[in-house]
């Protein structure tokens, strides 16, 4: 019988508030050792529910991708909606067109059809394609949904501060900290004192991604059907393996020759003592939490972030009267807590080791991720791919990733390094 998430989640969040009340009513003297370990017992069962509503939603993801496939068009025609009808056509001659693109390739377009890839797309009339090299650039649904499929992997495009240009030029950013300014006292008849507002500037660029050449056999190409949609398996397949890259580099990138990542762009907010090179404590958490300004915790996107080995150990940490501080969420609107801060699970953080920079903690959303609204596919038909019965394609994205502030909103504990 398939497993209901609706009520695991409803288990759960039973669960949780049973958690909270325990917490709430035996604050102080009232916290024993009996308390704590129901409190243990019932994060035990939080645990066994969450691999079970896990697996349901991967199983859930997995049936609604093929039920996606077949809406593929009508996401495209709600993507043409704003468009004034002249537009609208033209826009859908396009759509069919890279669909046949995508199906037969180039030689098996018409030339009306050619003509409509190379012109370029209705609501960018200035950008042409590239067909002499063998690509086109995806229509505007398949650049939506290729994003929304991004967001959906590592973490970062879940905190950071997301823009989209039409074009990859350089984009200065002004930056600013006021954090260290303040007012002040004047006597009766005198002037203030000047103290103007220091901007600075960043420049935003944009690198160049590629989604690797992957291929697709003769057979599912050739067996194009109502349950088979080659557009949304190539889109999926595209924006896999770039979201991938991509989450990479935002996280932990060095900043030559691709984007400088969150973890790479933070200062120390706390080093562990000797001894450390795998454990936290729960001093450190505190130290981490108050090394960032007020100013910056008290921002909508304030949180931590770790890979998820870190939080298997951050949840069995106590503070001194052996109370937990992880706390499960009631609800899906208030997420689960570390230290009372919501916290984001990035598998391409550090894990715990000798000098790892394994938690981040601060105003996550600073980070800025820069999204060039031009990607383009190429379809390879040549003797390399068809000897052994396949097509092959290629996505190339634009983008990049910066932290944009110009204080400190953004600090890492650091483990000794022995």
């Amino acid at each position: 019988m398939p497993l209901n998430i609706k009520a695991l989640r409803d288990q759960r969040a039973d669960k949780a508030k049973e958690a909270r009340n325990l917490l709430d009513s035996n604050t102080g003297d009232k916290w024993s050792k009996d308390v704590e370990a129901k409190v243990d017992a019932i994060y035990e069962e939080i645990d066994r529910i969450d691999a079970q509503i896990e697996r349901a939603e991967r199983q859930a993801k997995i049936d609604g991708d093929a039920a996606a496939d077949d809406d593929a068009q009508d996401r495209q025609h709600r993507a043409n909606a704003g468009l004034r009808p002249e537009q609208r056509e033209q826009a859908d001659r396009y759509n069919a067109a890279f669909r046949n693109f995508l199906i037969r390739g180039e030689r098996g377009l018409t030339g009306e059809e050619i003509t409509t890839l190379q012109t370029g797309r209705p609501q960018n009339a200035q950008t042409v394609g590239t067909g002499a090299g063998g690509g086109y650039l995806v229509p505007a649904g398949f650049g939506g949904e290729l994003l929304e499929a991004l967001r959906a992997f590592g973490g970062m495009r879940a905190v950071a501060t997301v823009i989209q240009t039409a074009g990859g030029n350089p984009l200065p950013w002004p930056t600013v900290d006021e954090t260290a300014q303040e007012g002040e006292i004047i006597a009766e008849n005198q002037p203030a004192t000047d103290q103007d507002i220091t901007f600075g500037t960043t420049e935003i660029g944009a690198q160049k991604w590629s989604s690797k050449v992957f291929t697709i056999p003769f057979e599912l190409l050739q067996d194009q059907g109502p349950g088979i949609d080659i557009e949304a398996f190539v889109r999926r397949a595209a924006a896999q393996r770039i979201a991938r890259i991509q989450n990479k580099k935002f996280t932990i990138g060095t900043g030559v020759n691709e984007p400088l990542g969150l973890v790479t762009s933070s200062v120390a907010g706390k080093v562990g003592a000797t001894g450390s090179t795998t454990t936290v404590a729960y001093d450190d958490m505190v130290d981490l939490e108050h090394s960032v300004d007020p100013a910056y915790r008290s921002m909508p996107g304030v949180g931590w972030m770790f890979h998820d080995f870190m939080l298997r150990n951050l949840k069995k940490l106590k503070d001194l009267s052996g109370y937990p501080l992880w706390l499960p969420g009631l609800s899906a609107k208030d997420p689960d807590t570390f230290l009372r801060y919501r916290y984001t699970i990035n598998q391409d953080m550090p894990v715990p080791a000798a000098n790892a920079k394994s938690i981040l903690f601060g105003d996550l959303s600073s980070y800025m991720i820069r999204d060039v609204m031009e990607v383009t596919l190429f379809r390879f038909d040549d003797s390399t791919f068809t000897r052994r019965g396949q097509i092959g394609f290629l996505a190339w994205a634009r983008g990049t990733g910066k932290q944009v502030s110009a204080g400190q909103p953004v600090k890492h504990f650091q483990h000794s390094a022995s």
